[in-house]
């Protein structure tokens, strides 16, 4: 059975999530709802459009640009769209290898290891920006992330240690 995924938008150029310019994918779908979410509309797993090998060309296309720092995957909820992204951020590790993958999700770093599909995915990118948005420790001062409970995680280096280390403050 062929896995659907639907995405709200491609941003070529993106410097709101993650660092230098990056190309990011907003996927559409998300079960955790939280209370003021940024992207609400892109809860809806039926919102935005279907994801084809075109858009994974065109995103890799992006990726390789020198002026590209890598791929951010958001949304929605990129680890309730595993199937989906897997091929697509195998595709853009293949083209730049040397290019950092960034995730945003609901989930924390353990909650995805608990789950084979999600572990999956976790192993194939660099930084993962964990946790529920939570309002009432929304801070616009912080850097790549909504709210002070969210950690922007090292995976390479957690996966390593097995302890959570972070990638920065």
């Amino acid at each position: 059975m062929e896995v659907i995924m639907r995405y709200g938008q491609i941003r070529q150029y993106d410097i709101a999530n993650g660092e230098g310019i990056r190309t990011s994918i907003f996927v559409t779908g998300c079960t955790h709802c939280c209370y003021n979410c940024f992207n609400e509309e892109y809860q809806n797993f039926n919102a935005g459009k279907e994801w084809t090998q075109s858009e994974t060309d065109l995103v890799v296309s992006y990726v390789k640009s020198p002026t590209c720092s890598g791929l951010t995957l958001l949304g929605g909820e990129p680890f309730q769209n595993v199937q989906g992204l897997l091929p697509v951020v195998r595709a853009v590790r293949a083209a730049a290898p040397e290019k950092k993958i960034w995730a945003y999700s609901g989930y924390t770093i353990d909650d995805i290891l608990e789950d084979e599909l999600r572990s999956a995915l976790l192993h194939e990118i660099d930084i993962l920006v964990d946790g529920r948005f939570v309002d009432e420790l929304k801070d616009p001062a912080l850097r790549f992330r909504g709210s002070s409970n969210q950690r922007i995680i090292d995976v390479k280096k957690t996966l390593e240690t097995g302890e959570v280390v972070l990638a920065m403050e």
